[in-house]
């Protein structure tokens, strides 16, 4: 790309910028172009919408046929745990409810990609529709074209209110712009309001963002909650901490639940999901018989993975949900970053906070390495960046059976970064297809 073409896309997008900024805070560096990839990818990425619903779905199930004894009651009992009571309680009301948007977590690797997480409440969604946006006016065919994010936000909220979270502070600038853009395109029908003051027993209907966990410090939290019991109320995400745990693709290798997921999701799925998903472990401290091992680590405690080399290490720990930590990559730790005694004092924190709040391990996928131009501005001029990438497709759920792929945020953090997630020194950028 000439460099002076490169220029002057950068001075379009920083001009395009909103007055108000996208998140609080927190900056990135520009690219002259999107993350582009294949076409035959982007055909994937949209059917993977479909399989992530499913695999949704069948969670939500799974939970319920645990707790009415129809199912392992191992499983409620995870997925409950360190949560209150009248939550629990209340979750379980609302059978058939599941979030109405889907962000999975993709790492590029050397043999394809893999799914590291989902997120049922993500960042991201304001500020993928500015760069979508921004970068359709370039000439780029980006997924979900120039208004997907916004069009698709809208099939999930007709109107009401975006509720934002002194912890999630950070985000209110880009629901913000959002919010401005469905009013500018649709008239009025949506406001943001301040989690914490909001009166919830108004009925409006609600996009919460905020994570379960923060309904503790919520001083509205009684409205909210009051409202949820009354019925009447509608929000998005579901009052349902269980599905923002982590440990569900635990739960998906788990091998006493093989035949249900291989039922509930059709076998090709399943052996899809299965070559996506990184094989991954609740860590129960539960004795294990002295003739049996944790499957695909070949031990029979625990505490044997303190002593695991560096090198033997390829794995992540992670907090699984309901907890401030499990927000960003707060509780995310990878283990051959890690020096010996602190690898052994997290896995000694796993085991002791089983019970109030499990820890997941899973197999470590290191991301190939990518290219990508950014604008340098202490210099003035464009750079090339070798990095790794974090792709996060946003899926709008339009009925039980159909998504909508709204755009996806690329994140290319320097290669000696491990987790990739935004940061200064990371590229953001929206997702395209690359022309022929």
């Amino acid at each position: 790309m000439d460099d002076s073409v490169a220029l002057e896309r950068i001075q379009r997008v920083r001009e395009r910028f909103p007055e108000k900024g996208l998140f609080a805070q927190k900056e990135w560096l520009i690219s002259p172009q999107p993350f582009l990839i294949k076409a035959e990818f982007a055909e994937e990425l949209e059917r993977l919408g479909h399989w992530l619903l499913k695999f949704i779905r069948a969670s939500n199930l799974l939970y319920h046929l645990s707790v009415k004894g129809k199912g392992p009651s191992w499983v409620s009992r995870y997925l409950d745990a360190g949560k209150p009571p009248r939550l629990v309680e209340l979750s379980r009301r609302f059978r058939y409810e599941i979030p109405q948007v889907i962000r999975p977590d993709i790492i590029l690797t050397d043999g394809g990609y893999a799914i590291s997480e989902l997120d049922s409440v993500p960042g991201g969604i304001g500020l993928t529709g500015w760069l979508n946006q921004t970068y359709r006016e370039l000439g780029f065919d980006v997924l979900g074209g120039g208004d997907g994010m916004i069009e698709g936000f809208r099939a999930i909220l007709p109107r009401g209110v975006i509720a934002v979270s002194n912890e999630a502070e950070t985000y209110r600038p880009e629901m913000q712009w959002l919010c401005d853009q469905l009013t500018a395109k649709f008239g009025p029908g949506w406001s943001i309001a301040q989690a914490e003051m909001w009166d919830f027993r108004s009925l409006d209907p609600v996009y919460r963002f905020f994570e379960m966990f923060d309904l503790a410090n919520l001083p509205s939290r009684d409205s909210l909650l009051e409202a949820a019991d009354s019925g009447a109320f509608r929000i998005t995400p579901p009052l349902k901490p269980y599905l923002e745990e982590k440990l569900w693709f635990g739960l998906f290798w788990s091998k006493p639940l093989q035949k249900f997921w291989r039922r509930e999701l059709r076998a090709s799925h399943w052996l899809k999901l299965k070559s996506l998903i990184p094989q991954t472990w609740v860590i129960d401290p539960a004795p294990v018989p002295h003739h049996a091992v944790i499957p695909g680590l070949e031990i029979q405690d625990w505490r044997e993975l303190k002593k695991f080399s560096q090198r033997q290490r390829e794995y992540v720990l992670k907090v699984s949900g309901f907890s401030e930590l499990a927000w960003g990559a707060r509780g995310v730790f990878v283990g051959q970053d890690l020096p010996q005694r602190e690898w052994s004092d997290r896995i000694d924190q796993a085991i002791a906070s089983f019970n109030e709040g499990p820890f997941i391990l899973q197999k470590f996928f290191k991301g190939r390495l990518v290219k990508q131009p950014f604008f340098n501005a202490a210099t003035g001029s464009i750079e090339t960046m070798i990095g790794r990438v974090r792709l996060c497709p946003y899926y709008f759920v339009l009925s039980d059976k159909k998504v909508r792929l709204g755009g996806a945020l690329a994140t290319i953090a320097p290669a000696d970064k491990k987790i990739v997630h935004g940061m200064r020194d990371a590229i953001m950028v929206p997702t395209a297809v690359e022309l022929l």
